[in-house]
């Protein structure tokens, strides 16, 4: 046998087993993305409330404190399809007497892109007073929402108003950040690209579930805003 088939043969035992130990990495973090996400959304499953437009709301239905609209964009100064939805399906709850004031928590961090300025302009229009519609400008993302809502605006059993496949989290998050929270999805039709989100959305709740478990700061704090007040007073910051 010539030296060089010797040394062929010794290779193959170690790439064999350098195989084996990628597919089995490769496989335990596949079943962790899948475990961590079925904690999620069962355990998260019994907080979501599905209402028709013609569905009457009993006493114990109303017993909430602030509507939660979480942000989705925007398409030029109009709320995009997805953020749309959101905001209908919110102001008719406001409108139902599922609560008596609307929190907007989206994105304002930069000059020249207000969401949530859009939003309650898009509420206002809907016949919302503008007192009963506060903002939360640093709504950067759903994990800094839910913490802010329960922080700053010292909410404790509000609504939260998203679509279904996002619903999941934002639950999760704020019964962990200290809010006794209800979910309504807001699925209207089916979204383009939502195999993406979907996707995006599975490993978004594996980051957060240990962004909960580690007690992250939110990126921007603030003094605390009564939700009890006008909510003009959030209009300029």
């Amino acid at each position: 046998m010539s030296i060089k088939n010797t040394k062929s043969k010794k290779k193959h035992p170690i790439l064999k087993r350098l195989l084996l130990s990628g597919g089995a990495l490769a496989l335990l973090g596949c079943l962790c993305v899948l475990g961590l996400n079925l904690w999620v959304t069962i355990s998260t499953s019994g907080q979501i409330l599905r209402l028709s437009e013609e569905d009457p709301l009993d006493d114990n239905e109303k017993n909430h404190d602030c509507i939660v609209i979480l942000g989705a964009g925007l398409r030029g100064n109009e709320p995009s399809p997805m953020l749309r939805d959101r905001l209908d399906k919110g102001i008719s709850c406001y409108q139902n007497g599922l609560a008596p004031k609307i929190l907007m928590s989206g994105d304002h961090g930069r000059d020249g892109y207000n969401e949530v300025q859009v939003m309650k302009q898009y509420a206002v229009n809907a016949g919302v007073p503008s007192q009963d519609i506060f903002m939360d400008h640093a709504g950067f993302s759903t994990y800094d929402s839910m913490v802010r809502a329960h922080d700053i605006f010292g909410l404790k059993n509000p609504v939260i108003v998203t679509q279904e496949y996002h619903i999941y989290r934002a639950l999760f998050i704020g019964s962990r950040v200290g809010l006794d929270c209800t979910g309504i999805p807001t699925d209207f039709y089916k979204y383009g690209g939502q195999p993406y989100r979907t996707f995006r959305e599975y490993i978004a709740r594996c980051k957060d579930v240990g962004t909960v478990l580690l007690g992250t700061e939110p990126v921007t704090r603030g003094e605390p805003i009564s939700i009890t007040g006008n909510g003009d007073v959030t209009n300029e910051q």
